[in-house]
């Protein structure tokens, strides 16, 4: 049964979604643990939405605890078919300021201690990251951040640190020089599962400070950062409302068939317990 069609996950700061109505809290179970809180499901602009903290509630999680698997796998059981998230990001370039968006369009991973597919355990597949977010559901962010007059970039590259320490200088200036965009601690497991799980997803990145590279500022500090998160939140509030109602247009994208080729080994070989754990995920292509 369908409960919700769109997922959002929040980030640092945003820890509950605002204009929700008819809402109700769930705990759900999955096999690989539990979600970082309960779900909140609700009615948002005539949309039914399923709201999880990232962080949970209180922001107990570190970045590296993150039970990433079963957060995606929470949403999807629930009937959600694309996810917005938000994320708190380092600017790596002058021109991306603190209080900007970036929507970004890509990734370069440097976690180290993170399990970011469903697959292992006896079953192979080999999704496509070419383009890691949904490209209609990127447009529809950047469009909306354009409707309440966000000082937004379409595209830019997220690089995944593990944390959750703040970058060094010499990481920040390597980065930089590596043309990245932002920086963060969180985004490349979210987009590689929701892939995986054939929903399209796409992040709003809320740029918090310029790090540490850049000698005109103070180093940042997690005070700035608050501050700042505070701030975003709000507008990251009203780009979600404005983008949720559009959002059965993103299905028009290639995300829900991110498995259809990418599943190798041979079904003879895929076993009973393998067929109830990921069955929802992988049932229509056996």
């Amino acid at each position: 049964m369908v409960r919700a069609t769109v997922g959002i996950i929040g980030g640092s700061g945003l820890y509950k979604m605002e204009g929700l109505t008819d809402v109700e809290r769930v705990k759900v179970s999955t096999p690989f643990g539990k979600p970082s809180d309960e779900l909140v499901l609700g009615t948002l602009e005539g949309v039914r939405v399923a709201f999880l903290p990232r962080h949970g509630v209180g922001h107990r999680i570190m970045p590296s605890e993150i039970n990433f698997r079963a957060n995606i796998y929470a949403l999807k059981s629930l009937g959600v078919n694309a996810v917005i998230g938000v994320t708190a990001t380092g600017s790596l370039k002058e021109e991306i300021r603190p209080l900007d968006f970036v929507v970004i369009d890509q990734l370069f991973d440097r976690t180290y201690r993170r399990i970011g597919t469903f697959f292992g355990n006896g079953i192979v597949a080999h999704t496509s990251m070419a383009e890691p977010f949904c490209p209609v559901l990127r447009g529809f962010l950047v469009e909306a951040c354009k409707r309440i007059d966000v000082r937004v970039h379409d595209g830019g590259t997220y690089v995944c640190i593990e944390g959750p320490q703040f970058s060094t200088r010499a990481e920040s200036n390597a980065f930089r020089q590596l043309g990245f965009d932002v920086i963060g601690m969180t985004n490349m497991q979210e987009a590689r599962l929701a892939r995986e799980a054939q929903m399209c997803y796409a992040t709003i990145a809320c740029v918090t400070d310029y790090d540490v590279w850049r000698d005109a500022t103070e180093d940042v500090t997690i005070q700035e950062v608050i501050a700042n998160l505070n701030k975003n939140v709000g507008n990251a509030m009203a780009v979600i409302r404005d983008v949720v109602p559009r959002i059965d247009d993103a299905r028009r994208c290639g995300c829900r068939e991110a498995l259809k080729s990418a599943i190798i080994t041979g079904r003879e070989h895929i076993s009973d317990e393998i067929r109830e754990r990921l069955g929802f995920l992988i049932n229509e292509y056996l």
